[in-house]
């Protein structure tokens, strides 16, 4: 039998002209995400990873280094919503490239590649992944590109090939932790097949070194301050976060996949099985999502793999279509027209009143509750959508309350907002009105402290001024912010004047600590 990765050998020019479709993918994947992503506003988490990237740090209480970075050096310009959305476009590009290229190296031909690329760019999660910036838009190039150098060292290519693979899995483990998953996963996987033999390398020994170089200065950051992510996580699974059944975690992978498309990827994780060359790759997927499941790790946290099994997929439908090419314009159109119904959920294209309209037709007709990763009552808008909404306003009413205060007041009036997106809106919106850094007991916000106020006045953002610890003298209502399409928890907020506080800000901090 040929092996699965051997393809019929083709003329030189054919060969050219296959090669430039990763190109041609990848430039396409870009331009749309680029014109398509910077729309609505700035996402709750994006403003978060701005300030956190401009506060430098090796590590932070609720994420890597990586993503911040990133966000923060696309502002180094002044607000640009295009910019920071340009660099998940970026992303978003390279992982379509490499998805070609995975399916040539699979054997797969024009349409293999072709295939692989529409089906991976328009799978909702992972075209989510490309539309803004977040912990999980760096692992969607670096999780497949590992894939590809584990198969290609699986076929005898040069072992220093492992220092990639190393520098892959380093550099992805500085954007977000569950990378630690793919990589037990995939160990695992190799060890349980003949491809085990890779392992019996020096270069593997360095791999894993430069791996370890890397992840090791942020990994001495959480030693440091105590493992907060382990917190943060802990927390997050008793009470915030949705824990799904193994049927409803499977279900959700589905959805969020399309359930139409998802049959690309399920065909490809049967062919990776089939073949024995290529068993590694599936049992390593398999190996993930059940250690995702037993972890009750949300529902999209194993979807940067997925680029991975669409390429199989594509060279498991180019072959099973070998002899009835006319198939083939019908798999497109079909793939295409579920992943085209999909798209005003994870690309913001629609304005909101034609999304609202959408969203009440599809919502009616399909579960979409079953793709929900964390408790909160229902909203006009998907949570996405709706943490897009109501920054800007947030900051300049607060500007607003601050100006009405007193001038002896003014000065030291601390604002402490209730989470880190409200925090992070104020900073970063703020800037506009002047306004000091925001307080938050939220996550890394309260490692930053006080800022030296003393919390004898007090602007309460969402918060009632701890009237049940009779925490102040006096306090007072100062606005009142609604929106019908921001989440429940930001509508209908409060923003209170607090004066004379029992005890100085500083000795009350550490029971603000709220790592969620």
């Amino acid at each position: 039998m040929t092996p699965p990765h051997q393809a019929t050998a083709l003329p030189a020019s054919r060969r050219d002209r296959y090669s430039r479709i990763p190109l041609v993918a990848a430039a396409l994947t870009f331009l749309v995400h680029l014109f398509a992503n910077p729309h609505y506003g700035y996402f709750r988490d994006e403003l978060y990873f701005i300030v956190c990237g401009r506060h430098p740090a090796i590590g932070y209480v609720d994420q890597p280094p990586l993503a911040p970075l990133i966000a923060a050096g696309t502002q180094l310009f002044g607000h640009s919503l295009v910019l920071l959305r340009a660099a998940a476009a970026v992303f978003a590009a390279v992982s379509v490239y490499v998805t070609c290229v995975l399916a040539a190296e699979l054997g797969g031909g024009r349409f293999a590649q072709i295939f692989a690329a529409l089906s991976s760019a328009l799978c909702p999660v992972l075209c989510a992944f490309g539309m803004k910036i977040s912990t999980d838009t760096v692992g969607l190039w670096l999780w497949p590109l590992a894939v590809l150098y584990l198969l290609r060292l699986t076929r005898g290519a040069d072992p220093r090939l492992w220092l990639a693979v190393g520098a892959a899995v380093g550099v992805s483990a500085l954007s977000k932790y569950s990378v630690a998953y793919f990589v037990a996963a995939f160990a695992a996987a190799i060890a349980c097949t003949p491809q085990r033999k890779i392992l019996w390398s020096r270069w593997f020994v360095g791999g894993v070194a430069l791996a370890a170089a890397l992840v090791l200065p942020n990994v001495a950051w959480q030693a440091a301050h105590g493992f907060p992510i382990l917190e943060v996580l802990r927390n997050g699974q008793h009470g915030k976060n949705v824990v799904l059944s193994p049927g409803g975690y499977l279900l959700a992978e589905l959805l969020i996949t399309n359930p139409v498309l998802a049959l690309a990827w399920i065909a490809g994780l049967v062919w990776l099985l089939t073949h024995a060359e290529t068993r590694f790759v599936g049992l390593g997927f398999v190996f993930l999502l059940a250690a995702m499941i037993a972890s009750h790790a949300k529902h999209y946290y194993p979807a940067d793999i997925y680029p991975v099994l669409f390429a199989a997929g594509a060279v498991a439908v180019e072959r099973a279509t070998d002899a009835r090419p006319w198939l083939r314009p019908v798999v497109t159109s079909v793939a295409v027209a579920a992943g085209l119904a999909a798209i005003p959920y994870v690309l913001p294209v629609l304005p909101i009143r034609a999304f609202l309209r959408y969203h009440g037709f599809v919502s009616s007709r399909l579960h979409l509750e079953a793709t929900r990763t964390e408790h909160a009552r229902p909203t006009a808008l998907p949570q996405d959508w709706a943490d897009m909404h109501g920054w800007p306003e947030l900051a300049a009413a607060v500007a607003r309350v601050v100006a009405s205060l007193p001038p002896e007041e003014r000065g030291r009036a601390a604002i402490v907002a209730a989470n880190y997106g409200e925090a992070a809106a104020i900073d970063f919106f703020g800037e506009e009105y002047h306004l000091p850094p925001a307080l938050s007991g939220h996550n890394q916000y309260f490692l930053w402290g006080t800022h030296g106020y003393d919390g004898e006045v007090v602007i309460d953002v969402n918060g009632n001024c701890g009237a049940r610890q009779h925490l102040f003298r006096s306090s007072e209502q100062a606005a009142l912010l609604t929106s019908p399409l921001v989440m429940p928890w930001e509508d209908q907020l409060p923003i209170m004047v607090c004066r004379g506080i029992a005890r100085p800000l500083p000795e009350l901090w550490a029971g603000k600590k709220f790592y969620y």
